[in-house]
């Protein structure tokens, strides 16, 4: 088993039992006398739910001593399956319990004790928006910034009430060690919320930074470079990514991810941003001396040249090369003399950010770049249609399997060049993918 598989399950592991904490702690002891089946069924669902949504916090792509050495889409995407584990074991914890025993539907009789009552309702109702909103966010037409606020208040609310819950219900929860064992389990991953929306900002207003200049690219794209106001800047990885918050506060809605194109040896950092929504179009407008504030680096897509002795393969979509232009400059700045492929797919000539400064890399590092037009200009004697198979038996070196790749873009880019690089034996530890969802 290879070191990112090993380090996979580790962290799997460590997930599973947060998750399974809640009932660990129920089941320990002298357990209560046995009910029937079905009503001892849906009370285990129940504290399952509890422990899988607890353990949400962990997997939200904010903590970065828990997700280290976890590419970010893998993290995301079981964050996000997850969470919809968590919605289902919740609504079938109460179902569960009524097939069993019908006596207990007066937890959710108002007539009987609304007090008891109205938070149950409370929770289950806001953990089915909470996860419809996910699934389904532009077609309700939420901003992102405020699809984010509304999650992690829902988040709350429901590990909130499902804590007090079970504190109440003392079936499995009688001994006062069980009920504190259980308010420091559930309580620590309530922390871990408000430390990331509390804490940080509080220490980001210690380090702020101040916007240098904006720039056009022929794509429409701004290019936005930052200055760090009165310490150091930031310490990160080519290829990383950071949160930015525009203005003259940290505790503000609007706070998005944005990957760094600049070198790891520069004070300024830079990102190029597409302008797709509100804030995005928003970042063309801003003047010099801006104030803003960077939380991160997050994410482990990086590029390290002195570890890759032998060279390195790129392959980007569109503005999937941004982080790439991190690990390129680095590589320029740290005088790399490995041989390193980028081959960068556009649908037009036009379109294709850092063309200009991709040909200067190309004379100042051992780098090949290899365009692939979709539309291509008249006259063009360069590659056209996607990145195949095709392509990288015809460009990239033979030995694949011995070089580190970095594939960025979109969906549709990811999805037909790592097949591909993985029939031609690429093992997983050299395969990195970074998705750009744009919509």
């Amino acid at each position: 088993m290879n070191t990112r598989w090993r380090r996979l399950l580790l962290w799997l592991l460590a997930w599973m039992a947060m998750a399974l904490l809640p009932m660990a702690i129920a089941l320990s002891g002298n357990p209560p006398a046995v009910r029937d089946r079905i009503v001892e069924t849906g009370a285990m669902l129940g504290l399952l739910g509890l422990g899988v949504l607890s353990a949400q916090a962990l997997t939200s792509g904010r903590q970065r001593w828990f997700a280290k050495g976890l590419g970010q889409d893998d993290v995301l995407q079981f964050h996000r399956q997850t969470g919809l584990l968590g919605w289902a074991l919740v609504l079938a914890h109460p179902l569960t319990m009524f097939l069993g025993d019908a006596r207990l539907l007066d937890y959710l009789d108002p007539r009987e004790d609304w007090v008891r009552a109205t938070p149950l309702w409370g929770a289950l109702l806001a953990v089915t928006w909470l996860a419809m909103t996910s699934l389904w966010r532009l077609s309700f037409g939420l901003q992102y910034e405020h699809w984010r606020a509304l999650h992690g208040a829902l988040a709350l609310m429901v590990v909130a009430i499902g804590l007090g819950h079970a504190l109440m219900v003392d079936h499995y929860t009688a001994p006062l060690w069980k009920k504190a064992g259980l308010l420091l389990a559930v309580g620590a991953s309530i922390y871990v919320v408000l430390e990331q929306r509390v804490l940080r900002p509080w220490r980001l207003a210690r380090r702020p930074w101040t916007v240098q200049s904006v720039e056009t690219a022929r794509d429409g794209s701004h290019m936005l470079r930052l200055l760090p106001a009165g310490h150091d800047g930031l310490d990160f990885r080519p290829g990383q990514y950071a949160w930015i918050t525009i203005g003259d506060t940290p505790w503000r809605l609007q706070q998005h991810p944005f990957s760094i194109s600049s070198s790891a040896d520069d004070t300024t950092l830079e990102f190029t941003i597409k302008p797709l929504g509100d804030f995005t179009q928003r970042v063309g407008t801003l003047s010099p001396g801006t104030r803003a504030f960077v939380e991160g680096p997050y994410g482990e897509f990086v590029y390290q040249p002195a570890l890759c002795p032998d060279g390195a393969i790129f392959i980007a979509g569109g503005v999937g090369i941004t982080p790439i232009m991190s690990m390129l400059r680095t590589a320029r700045d740290r005088g790399a003399t490995a041989p390193l492929w980028l081959v960068y797919g556009n649908p037009e000539w036009d379109e294709v950010l850092y063309r200009d400064e991709l040909t200067v890399l190309a004379e100042e590092l051992p780098l090949t770049v290899i365009h692939v037009l979709e539309d291509a200009p008249d006259g063009w004697d360069g590659e056209t249609g996607h990145v195949d198979g095709d392509l990288i038996d015809r460009r990239l070196p033979a030995d694949l399997a011995a070089l580190p790749v970095y594939v960025c873009g979109p969906d549709a880019l990811a999805n037909a060049v790592e097949p591909e690089l993985v029939a031609r034996g690429v093992p997983s530890d050299r395969l990195y993918s970074e998705r750009f969802n744009l919509v």
